[in-house]
């Protein structure tokens, strides 16, 4: 397969709106119209550069460099662009054990990340090891069940984000994975698990009700789904009420597009994952109508 050749490309119906063959582009001049388009990454795992020429079947993939360009283009052509990432920014190459995340964060930053959630490997350097590269991180964080109250985070990673983009608000929420068991409790500190289910109903109610979001996105760093009834991406869109969009990590799924699972209230819930090191990259292009539901009109996978 070329590298960059799209795994799939379609309009996507299943309860969200069906919009057929009709051009993206075209649907901007209804001034009654609104289009976002989110790009997302997860796992990127430290991946600067891209694989070496002796790396099989990702020889030349990934690296900050190509997935700036591929950004910048796609902003250029985007009047509404959200950029997320789903967790493990962190840890996988020599570059995290040099500098400590620096030039991963510094990185994302000039490439315009709006919000990521936090993984497991961001605690690899210790809480305080992460507090040392704030400076250099001009996204916000978002985590809604880590409470960081008594660590040295407090105060620095965001539980919601609501962003506007036109006139649609979109609210984020960001899910973690239990980190006893996973990370050394030593360098979680006293950070607090909190159960992701509850506190992603109670966020998305709070995001939907409270402050009008008219789209909501879950950042998770929970897995798509396990063998047991361990807390899922799929666990929480099958039990959630208003959580539109999961955009899922740390389960490394090489998904050729999103899938759709229906919520308590029959809505459809997509979740998307795309692999790890960089080497692929989401999209997902929303249209909303004034006043009514946002619908997907194009999910693509493809390689970087």
């Amino acid at each position: 397969m070329k590298r960059r050749k799209f795994l799939k490309k379609s309009a996507i119906g299943l309860g969200l709106g069906y919009v057929g063959a009709f051009p993206i582009e075209s649907l901007t001049e209804n001034q009654q119209l609104t289009t976002i388009t989110i790009l997302h990454t997860n796992d990127v795992h430290s991946r600067i550069d891209p694989f070496p020429a002796d790396a099989g079947e990702n020889a030349g993939r990934g690296g900050f460099a190509r997935r700036s360009s591929i950004i910048n283009q796609i902003r250029s052509e985007s009047e509404h662009l959200l950029l997320l990432d789903a967790g493990d920014i962190l840890q996988g190459t020599p570059y995290f054990n040099m500098f400590g995340g620096e030039l991963e964060f510094k990185l994302m930053s000039r490439m315009g990340y709006d919000a990521a959630t936090i993984g497991n490997h961001e605690f690899d350097a210790g809480i305080d090891g992460l507090l040392k590269q704030w400076p250099h991180i001009n996204f916000p964080f978002v985590s809604s069940n880590y409470d960081f109250s008594d660590t040295a985070l407090s105060g620095k990673v965001k539980k919601y984000l609501v962003l506007e983009k036109g006139r649609v608000k979109v609210g984020i929420l960001g899910l973690g994975i239990e980190l006893r068991g996973l990370v050394p409790e030593s360098l979680f500190g006293n950070t607090l698990y909190l159960d992701p289910l509850p506190i992603a109903n109670q966020m998305a109610t709070f995001l939907k009700e409270e402050k009008k979001c008219d789209y909501i996105i879950c950042l998770s760093h929970l897995g798509l789904e396990y063998q047991t009834d361990k807390v899922s991406d799929t666990i929480i869109a099958k039990n959630s009420k208003n959580i539109d969009l999961i955009i899922g990590g740390h389960t490394h799924v090489f998904m050729e597009s999103a899938i759709f699972e229906k919520n308590l209230a029959g809505q459809p819930v997509m979740i998307n994952q795309v692999g790890r090191n960089g080497t692929m990259m989401g999209r997902i292009d929303l249209l909303f109508e004034k006043n009514r539901r946002g619908k997907c009109v194009h999910c693509e996978n493809f390689w970087v």
